[in-house]
């Protein structure tokens, strides 16, 4: 009786690990098919709730903007976050290099972190991954379409950073100008 117990435990045990394993698949080959999306989010960090769109291309490019009083638009060019505030004309930089979020923006990196992760499934699938520095990186996936729908950060100093998303457009024709940044006297 013992022996069996274990024999039907191990069997599931490989079965869910299996399951597992072809869900970040899944995951994968749709995110090989996918090269920007435009989106919906709400951020809270640290209980400050943000709402805005936003425009991903999988080459380290993102533009926000954010629906605030500053007319705030975070802006990523591959190496660098800058964040504008349009009403006041003012801008900061910020390197990105060493940022958690670079894993999430650049696909070849998003594709590692999925392979390292490890796999929950509550309501969607949650994949959680914690990088040398200690900073965890949770990224939550559609548990039926395999869609990106969000992340959490909590970078080094416990900082929490939610983001969740509703894609509203995928592979769309996408000025560049819009990751452009810019100017400012």
């Amino acid at each position: 009786m013992f022996n069996k117990f274990f024999i039907i435990l191990f069997i599931f045990i490989n079965f869910s690990l299996h399951l597992y394993g072809q869900e970040k698949e899944l995951i994968i080959n749709r995110l090989n098919n996918i090269n920007n999306i435009t989106f919906n989010f709400v951020q809270i960090t640290n209980d400050k709730r943000e709402v805005g769109t936003c425009i991903l291309s999988f080459d380290n490019k993102l533009s926000c903007d954010y629906e605030d009083s500053v007319q705030k638009r975070v802006l990523v060019n591959s190496k660098t976050l800058v964040v504008y505030q349009r009403r006041y004309n003012k801008i900061f930089f910020y390197p990105i290099s060493k940022s958690s979020l670079i894993k999430i923006f650049n696909k070849k990196k998003l594709i590692n972190l999925i392979k390292k992760s490890t796999y929950n499934l509550n309501g969607n699938i949650n994949l959680t991954y914690v990088n040398e520095n200690e900073e965890k990186i949770m990224i939550f996936f559609d548990k039926t379409s395999y869609n990106l729908v969000g992340w959490r950060i909590i970078d080094q100093l416990q900082n929490v950073i939610n983001f969740s998303i509703k894609i509203t457009d995928e592979n769309s024709k996408i000025n560049p100008t819009v990751f452009k940044i810019p100017d400012v006297n």
